[in-house]
């Protein structure tokens, strides 16, 4: 299994379910994420986010199985690269889904927040 591949756990994400896989890598902390991220599922992933007493967090979203986001997730992202940068650290995005990716640019969030197309690129950067 390749850095950029998550081990198949044989349960498919339900729709408005979403699941997170906290790892890290060399210091970096990874959630991979599956499923939707909206209004019911945005209280799971505000508090995977959270880094509080976390001298400069380093933090990648895998979001190769993100199905589906709204402004709810657009949200979470902001506030938490805001929370990240205060701290000293930084977050990036890996691999969004392309609806995910459209949402991203229409909204300007790759501007603000590093986007990268495979999780290997978003560790190595």
């Amino acid at each position: 299994m390749t850095g950029d591949e998550m081990p198949d756990t044989g349960q498919a994400a339900q729709p408005g379910h979403l699941s997170i896989v906290d790892t890290t890598s060399a210091g970096i902390r990874i959630l991979a994420l599956a499923g939707e991220i909206d209004d019911d599922t945005g209280e799971k992933l505000r508090q995977a986010l959270d880094v509080s007493g976390t001298p400069r967090p380093r933090l990648v979203l895998d979001m190769q199985r993100v199905t589906f986001m709204d402004s709810t997730g657009i949200n979470i992202l902001i506030t938490a690269h805001q929370t990240v940068t205060a701290a000293g650290g930084w977050l990036r995005l890996a691999a969004p889904t392309s609806p995910v990716q459209r949402i991203i640019q229409i909204v300007g969030v790759d501007t603000l927040i590093d986007c990268y197309p495979t999780l290997r690129e978003a560790l190595s950067h």
